[in-house]
């Protein structure tokens, strides 16, 4: 005689959403970075549901970077443009006026990625003898080593210097601009670069200013891309980074900490409180991501249907932009928006007060 079964009515009905899955980061995840780093993404999930995207160009991180930007990105036979080499361009000029006759500069290149943006720049500048240095800076020492190979075959005689920094958490070493032999540091006029629309991806904006603010001298440029407009106009068309990019982060983001591809979505959106479009990975049921290794144990519980970002972007509004520069202690000197009107190109001094 067939017994029949009936569910306990203490269960839930749905077992699925009681079972609390766990995540462990690889070892390679470990391998990747340093202590440090693994606290700094603790408390960006702990306390902003985030891991920054700065991180993401670690490890083979790099390697999807520059794969996307060699792919989508760099000019091509069909693709006979690149907006920020073409702003570049057309800021030249104005750039090669502000060198005092007869005197060099030091390219300080943070964020340098795999130097792509700048090297027509240096082209141009190389010809009339005006590069000093070409300082490589960046978060990812393996997209330095691609920095380093490429610039070396580009321009063979003129120095390179590298060394890992992250802008949001520090300010340019000093001791970069060391002279070898006497240990002075070198006074020559500086200008640093910061490519790529990269400080719409930060987190905090005006940190990054102020740091680069005071790692400027008085005789110092800064450089920025941007994209332009309204974020929350954003329409919902995914293409660029937004698109490419960031398929290739969820799935980086998915192996190195270890959630399941059926467990989590990516979804891409407006989001108000940080004025931003961004991506992000959304579980599908309760986690917790079990951090046990380099003698950090801690354990952070997401619930099912939150979201932790993993890529972010913010346009400026000029007046906005504005504002942040003055916060920060840095003055305009000039800005020029690309012929699409999407993109800008800022330049500006150490601030007078």
């Amino acid at each position: 005689m067939a017994q029949n079964f009936h569910s306990n009515p203490q269960l839930p009905s749905d077992m699925s959403t009681a079972i609390n899955r766990t995540a462990k980061p690889s070892s390679e995840f470990y391998s990747i970075f340093s202590e440090e780093e693994v606290l700094g993404i603790i408390h960006a999930l702990e306390v902003k549901r985030e891991i920054p995207l700065k991180y993401s160009y670690k490890g083979r991180g790099a390697k999807i970077w520059n794969d996307f930007y060699l792919k989508y990105v760099i000019p091509t036979w069909y693709r006979t443009s690149n907006v920020e080499i073409d702003l570049l361009k057309d800021n030249f000029k104005y750039l090669n006026d502000n060198i005092k006759n007869g005197e060099k500069v030091n390219i300080v290149d943070v964020g340098a990625g795999n130097s792509y943006p700048v090297k027509n720049f240096i082209q141009r500048l190389n010809k009339s003898r005006k590069v000093n240095k070409y300082i490589a800076l960046d978060i990812s020492q393996e997209l330095l080593n691609l920095s380093k190979n490429n610039f070396k075959k580009w321009f063979p005689l003129v120095t390179f210097i590298s060394s890992t920094i992250d802008i949001e958490n520090s300010c340019v070493p000093k001791t970069l601009f060391q002279n070898k032999a006497n240990l002075e540091i070198d006074e020559t006029a500086k200008i640093f670069f910061h490519l790529g629309v990269t400080i719409g991806n930060h987190q905090n904006r005006d940190k990054v200013l102020k740091n680069f603010r005071n790692s400027m001298g008085q005789n110092d440029l800064l450089v920025f891309t941007n994209e332009t407009g309204t974020n929350s106009t954003w329409d919902g068309n995914v293409r660029g980074g937004c698109k490419y990019h960031v398929e290739e982060i969820y799935g980086w983001v998915k192996n190195k900490i270890g959630i399941k591809s059926e467990d989590c979505e990516l979804v891409r959106k407006y989001d108000l409180k940080t004025d931003s479009v961004v991506a992000n990975m959304k579980l599908r049921h309760n986690y917790t991501i079990n951090f046990c290794q380099m003698g950090i144990d801690k354990k952070i519980e997401i619930s099912e249907g939150e979201e932790i970002t993993i890529w972010r972007h913010h346009k400026y509004e000029i007046p906005k932009l504005l504002q942040e520069l003055e916060r920060s202690g840095l003055q305009l000197l000039h800005y020029s928006i690309d012929k699409y009107k999407s993109h800008i190109m800022v330049i500006c001094k150490v601030g007078s007060n």
